[in-house]
């Protein structure tokens, strides 16, 4: 059951990137550099999968395809 619609995948997608790059790049370090990499991770694993376990929590379907 996919909750994602194609946008908010894409867009989660280019947020994980630029998490990576400014990691990457050095800009973001320590306890920080490591949250927002577990997070930007998230974003890639619900994007591949289509599925965000938080959007089920609140009601949220940002999928707009008919069953």
């Amino acid at each position: 059951m996919n909750n994602m619609g194609g946008a908010d995948r894409i867009i989660r997608i280019f947020l994980a990137i630029a998490v990576a790059l400014l990691i990457y790049l050095e800009v973001l370090q320590g306890v920080v550099a490591y949250v927002l990499l577990g997070v930007a991770a998230f974003f890639v694993l619900t994007s591949l999968v289509g599925f965000c376990p938080f959007y089920g929590l609140f009601g949220i379907n940002s999928n707009k395809t008919k069953k």
